[in-house]
């Protein structure tokens, strides 16, 4: 006869390998990172640019202007010369 409380269960072998998987999966899981300030930049600059040139072939440039002008000073304040070089990063209003 089987005694109920020396039964021997289910839970006593899942519990330790369902905290070591969970362990194990911890181990390699990648937490998702944040980007840097210079990687928002250069994002904000490739948005700033399509719309740039989208406002020059739609013929809308002072709707453009007002929406990105203090925004294109910000920018290009935050990034150091050698990006600006990289990426041709110039005023683009103020050249209008």
């Amino acid at each position: 006869m089987i005694q109920p409380d020396k039964a021997f269960t289910e839970k006593d072998t899942c519990t330790p390998m369902f905290t070591a998987a969970l362990f194990t999966i911890a181990k390699a899981w990648k937490q998702p990172k944040c980007p840097t300030i210079d990687e928002q930049i250069q994002k904000m600059w490739c948005v700033y640019e399509m719309e740039y040139y989208s406002a020059i072939k739609t013929n809308k440039i002072m709707p453009f202007a007002a929406a990105w002008k203090q925004l294109e000073t910000l920018i290009l304040s935050e990034v150091s010369q050698k990006e600006k070089d990289k990426y041709h990063m110039i005023l683009l209003i103020r050249g209008i």
